[in-house]
């Protein structure tokens, strides 16, 4: 499963304005709304829902907030990076700027734990995070976002 597959149109948002994780997720859900047509609303009380559960952040600055909807026609991905770091209940205390959202049908199943995984897989790589932390602009964001990975090993 590939990035540029999932990455919605205009999934990808360089500079998001955040002050904490409930604006965070506020955004992301707005961004997935006008990419997939399920209501916002709807998206950001099951991001809510998933966060009171366990914290969707990774620590080292990433968090990747994970849905699944009834109405969600295929799995989706969003990127942000954030203007500045916020607290995101890290298990290791650090303020994440790096959010990855995947939206998927309820009836996913394995393909939404693919993604998971390829996620996973890009944000192993310190280059990858560099380049994500340090892109200039969209198009350069997309170029790190969707490069091949040399394993595939989850």
């Amino acid at each position: 499963m590939n990035i540029e597959d999932m990455l919605a149109p205009d999934g990808i948002v360089p500079r998001l304005k955040a002050e904490d994780k409930k604006q965070a997720l506020q955004a992301l859900a707005t961004k997935a709304e006008a990419a997939t047509g399920a209501p916002a609303h709807e998206i950001y009380t099951a991001l809510l829902q998933r966060e009171r559960l366990s914290s969707t952040s990774l620590g080292r600055g990433i968090a990747i907030p994970h849905i699944k909807l009834p109405m969600a026609k295929a799995i989706t991905c969003l990127f942000a990076r954030l203007e500045k770091p916020i607290p995101f209940d890290s298990h290791d205390g650090e303020p994440v700027d790096l959010l990855f959202f995947l939206l998927a049908p309820e009836q996913a199943g394995g393909d939404h734990l693919k993604a998971l995984a390829r996620i996973s897989r890009l944000i192993r790589d310190p280059a990858t995070l560099e380049g994500l932390r340090n892109a200039k602009d969209v198009n350069e964001l997309r170029l790190v976002l969707t490069k091949p990975l040399t394993s595939n090993a989850a």
